[in-house]
């Protein structure tokens, strides 16, 4: 018997029940946010997983965690009925509990209501994004219109470079057919493309010297610092979207001492996926000037970037289809920010990212989401997820 042809989304609907369900919204990101969450703190991570965790379950969904030891836990939760066509009928939705934000932020950055924005720590990076997912699948639920099987992954460790939940999230998203990631929007827009991270440290050893009884005798490890940082800083392209930056440095102690030591940290943005083994590969070639110093390198690439695929434009005109029905104009941009997506997406997945809230400030004091973009958004979500 052929499969019946897909109906078309009921956008108009699902906004209606957006707003009815935008109060009880706004309490769930409020509660997410007040159980504040930094990466780098286990036993608080926890227990905001254990929030989400238990909304999952009250929408009927299959929860799972992924026990860790040294980060959060990361949550698994699956909703709608088992697929029995494999990946095709089966979608991931992706976010990420942990912040930036060290636990008593909400002392200084309250979570409140005022000029027609939710303010606090963690609200568009990406708690509004976690809770705008769970409350969509309710309203799926609730209307009878939650039709194929969705994958909730929620890690706990994605602003420090997602060490212990990357293998998780690439394993999940092979098992699907395309992957909807709710950090924040860009501006209005949804993102299909972002820029690869990579992080690199080069320690340097020099020769000490009185400065100036011996000064011949010594090998300045700031100086060949600065070498290096002409060098790296050198390797940018912005027409190729590849940028080096030389974050932070340091070295020596004392003025009337050559300098025996000296270090610098890195950020790399890359744009294109080859780019990310030429960069390797010219930071393993490093040579000092100075032969009497020695340079120690150790980083790589942290995430490839997640490039304009046509599978994730295929997602996006989906996307910006369902919108026009909402009235809404759904634009798309590029970032040169990193996200999970960016795993998902080299691993040749459809990836649609930036469909979580409309806000600013994100990791910044004025952080906030936009209240009145909250319920389109949510319509649009739901209508993704949606047969």
């Amino acid at each position: 018997m052929p499969a019946a042809p897909d109906l078309p989304v009921p956008m108009r609907a699902l906004l209606a029940g957006a707003r009815r369900k935008q109060s009880a919204l706004l309490d769930l990101i409020c509660t997410l946010v007040l159980a504040e969450s930094p990466s780098d703190d286990k036993t608080a991570v926890d227990a905001c997983v254990a929030l989400a965790a238990a909304h999952a379950k009250g929408l009927g969904g299959h929860v799972k965690l992924h026990k860790q030891s040294a980060f959060g836990n990361v949550l698994e939760a699956r909703l709608g009925p088992r697929s029995k066509t494999g990946a095709a009928g089966r979608v991931l939705l992706l976010g990420h509990l942990d912040t930036v934000w060290p636990l008593g932020t909400l002392k200084r950055m309250p979570c409140r209501l005022g000029e027609g924005r939710l303010w606090g720590p963690g609200t568009l990076d990406m708690k509004a994004g976690v809770a705008m997912a769970l409350t969509a699948l309710e309203i799926l639920t609730e209307a009878g219109m939650l039709e194929r099987e969705i994958v909730l992954l929620l890690n706990s460790d994605e602003e420090v470079g997602s060490p212990v939940s990357r293998p998780i999230t690439e394993r999940l998203a092979a098992e699907c057919s395309a992957v909807y990631v709710l950090e924040p929007a860009q501006g209005l827009a949804c993102k299909t493309a972002r820029k690869g991270t990579g992080n690199w440290r080069i320690e340097i050893k020099g020769v000490a010297a009185h400065a100036g009884v011996d000064f011949e005798k010594g090998a300045s490890a700031v100086r060949e610092l600065a070498r290096v940082v002409e060098t790296v800083s050198g390797w940018t392209d912005l027409k190729r979207g590849l940028t080096v930056s030389v974050g932070a440095a340091g070295g020596g102690n004392k003025t009337n001492v050559i300098p025996a030591e000296a270090w610098m940290e890195i950020d790399i943005r890359i744009a294109r996926k080859a780019d990310g083994s030429r960069i390797e590969r010219r930071f393993a070639a490093l040579k000092p000037v100075d032969q009497r110093c020695t340079l120690n390198v150790s980083g790589g690439i942290n995430r490839p970037p997640m490039e304009r695929t046509r599978g994730t434009v295929q997602l996006y005109r989906r996307a910006r289809a369902l919108a026009a029905e909402l009235g809404i104009t759904l634009d798309e941009a590029s970032t040169g920010g990193a996200s999970d997506g960016n795993f998902t997406s080299a691993l040749g997945i459809p990836t649609l990212d930036g469909l979580g809230a409309v806000g600013e400030g994100a990791h910044a004091s004025h952080e906030s989401i936009v209240v009145e973009h909250l319920a389109p958004r949510l319509a649009l979500l739901a209508g993704l997820l949606s047969r």
